[in-house]
């Protein structure tokens, strides 16, 4: 997917230099490679600010969605020039390693635990809308998953995307190992939420793919849980230089992108 937009008037000047032109110029024959977590790029968030860099800068910026994981070992290898992710533990493996760098905060927001809509007494089979620890409502889940077989389900990502390496640490936390049949394993090729929705299943998703994409007939049940806190993060990769990665990073960072990331549901602009 690329982004190309014309320059505004209102652009900032201290991007708009002879630098940002020569990486504009550039671009259209290398376009910046920026690789984003799935869910970043379901939210809205991630072509948001491509929207806004590429009309203020005239940069060409090719967007690759994955998985966070993904997207971070394609970076690692210099197949992409920049990163957006959420899943800082590795990042920070990453970066102490030497292979990214210029790690930046870009925005915060949560994780959630959705299932089918609780209308009237009785539907709540495992009792956990309303709660807000996630490693108790997992548990609950399971327990009434093995009290009442088939009548829960709960779908995983199981991609190595942000939302999956937390509900790994959950169902740790929850000292618990799921298992078939009611722990079952998305389609890689269809959204993790759209397949919840048709199979009326329980999932930990991200709060703003989910109010991008969710709805009837499932509800967010759970959240609040500092356990489910995001934290997203912009980076450079270390083995590939492209001219316009600072200035990509600079914009997404700045007001500019800070303003963007706060026009967002679900975010807020910064670190935790």
């Amino acid at each position: 997917m690329l982004f190309r937009r014309r320059l505004l008037t209102a652009s900032l000047p201290l991007l708009w230099s002879g630098s940002a032109a020569w990486a504009q110029r550039a671009s259209i024959r290398d376009a910046l490679r920026f690789g984003v977590d799935q869910a970043l790029f379901d939210s809205g968030l991630a072509t948001a600010l491509l929207h806004g860099f590429g009309r203020d800068t005239r940069i060409a910026v090719k967007l690759v969605r994955s998985p966070a994981l993904t997207v971070l070992e394609a970076l690692e290898r210099g197949e992409l020039d920049v990163a957006l992710t959420n899943v800082p533990e590795a990042e920070s493996r990453l970066e102490n390693q030497g292979l990214l760098h210029d790690r930046r905060a870009v925005a915060t927001g949560d994780f959630v635990i959705i299932g089918p809509a609780v209308r009237v007494k009785g539907q709540d089979v495992a009792g956990i809308a309303g709660g807000r620890n996630a490693a108790e409502a997992l548990s609950r889940l399971r327990d009434a998953a093995l009290v009442t077989p088939g009548a829960i389900t709960f779908l995983s990502a199981a991609d190595g995307s942000g939302a999956h390496a937390v509900e790994q640490a959950v169902w740790r936390q929850a000292r618990i190992a799921p298992a078939a049949p009611w722990y079952a394993v998305a389609d890689s090729h269809a959204g993790l939420i759209a397949q919840a929705r048709a199979r009326r299943a329980y999932a930990l998703v991200e709060r703003g793919a989910w109010l991008a994409q969710g709805g009837a007939p499932l509800a967010l049940l759970v959240e609040g849980d500092p356990r489910l806190r995001e934290a997203v993060h912009v980076m450079r990769a270390f083995r590939s230089y492209h001219p316009a990665a600072k200035i990509f990073l600079a914009w997404v960072t700045g007001p500019k992108g800070r303003s963007v990331v706060a026009g967002r549901r679900g975010y807020r602009a910064g670190g935790a």
